[in-house]
């Protein structure tokens, strides 16, 4: 991270939705950035340098959009970074937003993701053949099925592990006003009789596409110091990590993918943690598909191989359980690609300040956010505290 500590001083999300017609690509990322900066009780004067994040161009159909949204986000004048990996990218905007300031080069940066999915088709972005590569057909789904198969099959999961996820996530997202999808009467049962997409993957087992952007606001100690002073939480980061590995090579481990775990083994590190499962009050996982609770569960280090399906079953990781995931709802309720994964950063600052409203988890000091990008091949995750490091 670097020598200087930084802490989440406000968050702005937009209300996720199918279709935004209502306003630009400029101006729905304007609204995530103007809440943000209220949150923080700040003005964009304050703000020394801007990350941005999105998800591949095609997703929208707009070509490098941050070069004709510059005024509007605030950049003209300022330094300005974009961030690319993939579906990963909101979360890899964050964890990049929070080393400028902890490097010393920066006091305050805005880090901000979206993606206006309505736009453009993303099922068509993400099925073009690509060189050396055999195209999908099918979208993020086609993909990633089998994984979730040999999952199943390996580890001996009931079948409607899946279903429980995707329940639970579901009534989590109807108790969270930004939250795309609210479906409070969301079943197991009803879940196991929706349409089969890509075997094993149902649809009320899938994410849906949103329209949305988020924003963090991260600055430096003084910055967070006056803010505690000013009667204000803020949550510091006290651990991020980022790895990368290839979309393909021999022996490929996709259910659990190595930079996932050489990742959390070395945030865990970094953030003093011997034991997650312990230590960690909630968590933000990316889950895009129901299966991958239990799967990144054993990937992140929270459960042992081919168990994370049993903390699932027990009604751990329920609001009020010992890991609770995803109590905004998650991926299965809200998916502006490009912001997904600051949703699960930014969303773990709230429950740290306790800003959760209805899908608070009580007595949260300690929570974790994640996401993963192309085929299971790139992970950013952070570690927030309520406590100063």
């Amino acid at each position: 991270m670097g020598r200087n500590r930084v802490a989440v001083i406000g968050t702005g999300q937009t209300k996720y939705v199918a279709k935004r017609t209502d306003v630009t690509m400029a101006g729905m990322v304007r609204e995530a950035i103007d809440r943000a900066l209220a949150d923080a009780h700040l003005t964009m004067d304050d703000i020394d340098a801007i990350a941005i994040g999105k998800a591949p161009d095609l997703f929208e159909g707009s070509m490098m959009p941050e070069l004709s949204m510059a005024a509007s986000i605030g950049a003209v004048g300022k330094p300005l970074i974009r961030v690319h990996t993939a579906g990963s990218v909101g979360a890899s905007t964050a964890v990049v937003g929070a080393s400028m300031v902890s490097s010393g080069v920066h006091r305050r940066v805005l880090a901000v993701s979206w993606e206006k999915q309505s736009e453009s088709n993303a099922m068509w972005a993400l099925s073009i053949p690509v060189p050396f590569t055999m195209p999908v057909g099918a979208g993020a789904g086609g993909f990633f099925a089998p994984h979730v198969r040999s999952y199943i099959n390996n580890s001996g999961a009931p079948d409607n592990i899946g279903a429980i996820v995707a329940a639970k996530d579901r009534r989590n997202g109807a108790k969270n006003p930004l939250a795309h999808l609210h479906q409070p009467d969301i079943t197991v049962e009803s879940v196991m009789a929706s349409q089969m997409l890509w075997d094993p993957i149902r649809f009320d087992e899938t994410c849906p596409s949103s329209d949305g952007a988020c924003a963090v606001i991260l600055g430096d100690e003084k910055t967070a110091d006056d803010a505690i002073a000013d009667g204000r939480k803020v949550a510091w980061v006290l651990a991020t990590a980022m790895r990368t590995e290839p979309l393909s090579y021999s022996h490929r481990n996709v259910v659990s993918p190595q930079a996932g775990r050489d990742a959390s083994t070395a945030l865990w590190k970094d953030a003093g943690i011997t034991n997650p499962l312990e230590e960690i009050d909630a968590a933000e996982i990316y889950v895009p598909f129901s299966w991958f609770e239990p799967m990144w569960l054993e990937n992140l280090g929270f459960m042992p191989q081919y168990e994370g399906w049993k903390l699932t079953q027990a009604g751990e990781t329920e609001i009020g359980g010992k890991l609770p995931v995803n109590a905004s709802g998650g991926v299965l309720s809200s998916n502006p690609i490009g912001a997904s994964g600051m949703i699960r950063c930014a969303e773990a600052a709230i429950q740290v300040m306790g800003k959760g409203g209805d899908h608070q988890v009580p007595d949260v000091r300690k929570a974790f956010g994640h996401a993963y990008g192309g085929g299971s091949q790139y992970f950013s995750m952070w570690v927030l505290g309520a406590d100063k490091p």
